[in-house]
């Protein structure tokens, strides 16, 4: 009889438990719920020919517009030049980052707070509001039209330090002075010991970072002019203009999933780690 019982209430509690963690996740599908239906519809128009949808009428897919719009724009240099400018600028960004955040945390020095107070006061500039200087320190260097010119403004990111800082800070303080005592330098203690510990902050850095300069639009729009330097961002906005005016709203649906699909099928592929990584760094999406 108690065992007749006890059923019945394991399985009352894994109903409360599931619907319980569902009433967690209703805000964020609410949420989400928009952008779902917009890259929903995005993706059936770029497969519906452009007929059936100025019609109306959905139903007969075809990758044709996907065809059209590669043969349109010259999608592998848009391809080669975005990935160089993503992650050389990565790269640079990784070096540094990991030293301003381990300078912050751990090297200790006359006025380290009004520094640290410093790189946060970057933090509340929007980036429209450097873009004039920038673009005539970028002339003043003879930079303009350049993919460096792209990545120049990019590659002290206070965003970056204020994480690395935060993670470092989060290590004990003993692990550090037992290799100092080993005879550890400051630059072995950084490469060896301590970098393997914020992995998961360099790596939702790393996400972020990509993300936000693959779509990055108005700093190229003012630094490149020359068509065969145009990044993923430009080159589709000149498509989408042209297509636009013929009314060729599946194509520029194609042209869209064409840019997007990268880092889609990226977080696609590395999901479970970018959550984990999120999750450890203490980040917020």
């Amino acid at each position: 009889m108690t065992l007749s019982l006890e059923r019945p209430r394991t399985l009352l509690r894994r109903m409360q438990r599931i619907s319980g963690e569902s009433a967690r996740q209703l805000p964020a599908l609410f949420f989400a719920l928009p952008y779902a239906l917009i890259a929903g519809y995005t993706l059936l128009a770029a497969l519906t020919p452009t007929a059936d949808l100025n019609q109306g009428e959905i139903g007969r897919f075809t990758l044709e517009n996907f065809r059209m719009a590669w043969n349109a724009a010259d999608f592998p240099r848009l391809y080669l030049n975005t990935l160089v400018f993503t992650l050389a600028l990565l790269l640079a960004q990784l070096f540094t980052v990991t030293t301003a955040g381990f300078a912050l945390a751990q090297l200790k020095a006359r006025g380290e707070k009004t520094l640290f107070y410093l790189v946060l006061v970057q933090l509340f500039l929007p980036p429209s509001a450097l873009i004039l200087p920038n673009f005539l320190l970028i002339q003043h260097l003879g930079l303009a039209d350049t993919l460096t010119a792209l990545a120049l403004p990019y590659v002290a990111s206070a965003t970056g330090a204020f994480l690395l800082r935060q993670g470092f800070l989060q290590i004990p303080r003993e692990l550090l002075e037992a290799a100092y005592v080993d005879g550890a330098t400051p630059w072995q203690v950084l490469w060896r010991v301590l970098l393997p510990l914020v992995r998961p902050q360099l790596a939702a850095f790393s996400l972020v970072s990509l993300v936000y300069h693959w779509n990055e639009f108005l700093w190229p729009l003012v630094v490149i002019q020359s068509p065969e330097k145009r990044v993923l961002s430009l080159g589709f906005a000149s498509f989408a203009r042209s297509a636009e005016s013929g009314m060729e709203w599946g194509l520029i649906a194609a042209g869209a999933v064409l840019v997007a699909l990268p880092m889609v099928m990226g977080f696609l592929l590395f999901q479970r780690s970018f959550m984990e990584a999120f999750a450890r760094s203490g980040l917020k999406g």
